[in-house]
């Protein structure tokens, strides 16, 4: 059985890190680790939610992608990528929407995208004060140009990509089901 990765991209606050855990926690999907330089939220567990590094352990690993976000590192390694695929088929991985182009064109037919939206915008300011994010460093995130341009589906993504909104999570995972169901039978007529 080929490999697939499940890239999951959309604006902060969209609900990835939800989606993310759903597909572990429902389908069992190995969650690609990706590295980063931000400090650790409240909660968050280093080599779980992601490898935690600092700007020189964060030089020494070999990249499909990174950004500067928010003015922190974000990477995520071919390490990372083969590790998960070598415990099953399919694996997931939570990218801002640069990220999400350079896998599309480094793994062409192995990504699969699920690009995340919300149809009332105040609902992510609400969502970021509600994980804890201080709210100077909220308004600083959405006032960013990264922002800006993970509000709106990529043209280089949108042949292949399926957009779900998630501004219900019930609905939203109605939809991530009907994803998953089409995926896998896509899979099983390779």
């Amino acid at each position: 059985m080929k490999h697939k990765l499940i890239v999951i991209t959309g604006a902060t606050g969209t609900g990835k890190t939800t989606v993310s855990r759903y597909l572990t926690t429902q389908y069992a999907i190995q969650r690609v680790i990706t590295h980063t330089t931000r400090p650790k939220r409240v909660g968050e567990v280093d080599g779980v939610d992601y490898a935690f590094e600092t700007p020189a352990s964060f030089a020494h690993n070999h990249y499909i992608e990174h950004v500067t976000y928010a003015g922190y590192q974000y990477g995520s390694s071919y390490e990372s990528l083969y590790a998960a695929w070598a415990k099953a088929a399919f694996a997931s991985i939570v990218l801002d929407t640069k990220g999400a182009i350079t896998y599309a064109q480094t793994l062409g037919d192995a990504v699969a995208t699920l690009f995340l939206t919300i149809d009332e915008p105040k609902i992510l300011k609400q969502r970021l004060l509600a994980r804890g994010d201080a709210p100077q460093a909220v308004a600083q995130r959405l006032a960013s140009p990264e922002y800006q341009r993970d509000l709106l589906l990529p043209p280089a993504l949108a042949q292949n990509a399926t957009v779900i909104a998630n501004d219900d999570w019930a609905q939203a995972r109605l939809a991530v089901d009907r994803f998953m169901k089409t995926l896998a039978v896509t899979m099983a007529d390779k």
